[in-house]
Parts: C-alpha cells; sequence; structure tokens
C-alpha cells in the first residue's frame, strides 16, 4: 500500500491558517489534534482535551509551559542570547495551524507523529506490533 500524503493524512483538519491569537481563540473548547506548519512541512503535531487552551497556550505560554514553545525557542535561542516569548510568538505567527476534533487525539497524534516524524516533536512513538493471526 502506498504511503499516505499530507494531503490524504490532514484530510479530516480543518483549512490552514496564519498561527495567531485571533485563529487560536477561534478554534473550539473541545479535544482534538492539532499540526503546525512551517511553509507547507508539518513541523509539530500536538493532542489536548482543549483544543482553544492548548493553543492559545502554545503563544503565549512559557518554555516549562509548552514542548512547541521551548523547541521554537531553542532554534531561535543564539549565543548568549535566549529566544524571548515574543520572538517565539512571532515565530509561530508565521506559521500555519490546522486542527481536527475527535474523541481520541492521544491516537491521532501517534499515527501522524509516526508517518510525518515532525522535527518538533520530541519523541517519535515505536510503530505498534501486531500479532500474526492465529497466535494468543
Amino acid at each position: 500500500m502506498p504511503d499516505a500524503t499530507l494531503d490524504d493524512l490532514l484530510a479530516d483538519f480543518t483549512f490552514p491558517q496564519p498561527y495567531t491569537m485571533a485563529a487560536a481563540a477561534g478554534t473550539p473548547a473541545s479535544p482534538g489534534v492539532h499540526v503546525v506548519l512551517d511553509r507547507g512541512v508539518v513541523v509539530y503535531v500536538g493532542h489536548t482535551g482543549n483544543l482553544r487552551q492548548r493553543l492559545r497556550q502554545h503563544l503565549s505560554g512559557n518554555r516549562g509551559s509548552s514542548v512547541l514553545h521551548d523547541q521554537v525557542g531553542q532554534r531561535l535561542d543564539r549565543p548568549g542570547n535566549a529566544a524571548s516569548a515574543a520572538d517565539i510568538a512571532g515565530w509561530l505567527g508565521r506559521c500555519e495551524i490546522r486542527w481536527q476534533e475527535t474523541d481520541n487525539p492521544e491516537s491521532a497524534k501517534e499515527s501522524l507523529v509516526l508517518a510525518l516524524r515532525p522535527q518538533f516533536n520530541r519523541q517519535v512513538p515505536k510503530p505498534r506490533r501486531v500479532a500474526p493471526e492465529g497466535s494468543a
């Protein structure tokens, strides 16, 4: 079976939009999975019980409250000069966000991370092994 394309993987997600506080405010306060795209490339996949709150947190939080915030900060840091929260929010503001509401966001995230291997996801889950038919 051929590998799924990005369009296939994100078929049930919203259309891309700039990752701003206004976009975050327009998301539902429900469970879901979200992707951050930099020039059309998925750089982060996250899951949450509250999309609106989590998307806001990535933009306005701190390095301890958001893996994405921390990873972008590390990318922007320079020797002797740590990237500020405004620098990080500015970089994210040049990206696009897409999301999908789902009752099983953790599984959806795991599948996307395995397929896409985004640069800002620290850990890539190991593929699940399927037991051969007839084994107990």
